[in-house]
């Protein structure tokens, strides 16, 4: 029940019902109650396992991305003092990681998740910086250049975690040479 309001608070409540639902099988997500609410709601519910997959793999990717962008951004160690003397450490920065990263444009898609959630791109700070103002209080133009401090680390992270992936990949995948009606041999190790 935890898990299904939890849910139901921080997710739903923004989105709306999903159409389907990839998950490992944890007991929270194969429970009776978990079960029968998504099909009340007609939610699938895809369950992937190390061997069978129910996944093209991209939900995989994305998360060991996303971890890669995060650790980057903690070592990194971005650190502000602002205007005032206060220092803002990386935590008070992170949201600055999230929104670059739902406004950049994803190879994949050729979209920003931002465009793909919710059909458009939000409005960026930096995008939106006055140039006729003679006269910027200290403290704003303090926090003009943390926010824009924080966008060039968030950037950076992301760049180096894409480039990191991208190497990654590369590595281990060469570009197979076959063509309609090769003979393939296929392991049967994981097969039931």
């Amino acid at each position: 029940m935890d898990t299904s309001l939890l849910i139901w608070n921080r997710v739903v409540s923004w989105t709306g019902i999903f159409t389907n639902i990839i998950s490992g099988r944890d007991p929270k997500f194969t429970s009776a109650l978990w079960t029968n609410l998504h099909q009340l709601f007609g939610t699938k519910l895809s369950f992937c396992t190390a061997y069978h997959p129910q996944t093209d793999g991209r939900p995989e990717r994305m998360i060991q991305t996303l971890k890669d962008m995060v650790r980057r951004s903690c070592a990194y160690g971005l650190e502000f003092k602002d205007f005032d003397g206060f220092t803002h450490y990386w935590c008070t920065l992170f949201p600055e990681l999230e929104l670059a990263y739902k406004t950049l444009i994803h190879t994949s898609p050729n979209q920003t998740p931002a465009i793909l959630e919710k059909g458009w791109n939000p409005k960026l700070p930096q995008d939106s910086w006055r140039k006729d103002l003679i006269e910027i209080h200290p403290t704003a133009a303090s926090f003009k250049g943390m926010l824009e401090k924080a966008r060039k680390h968030a950037v950076r992270c992301m760049e180096d975690s894409f480039a990191y992936a991208n190497d990654k990949w590369d590595k281990s995948h060469a570009n197979p040479d076959f063509k309609v009606g090769d003979i393939a041999l296929v392991s049967t190790t994981n097969f039931n």
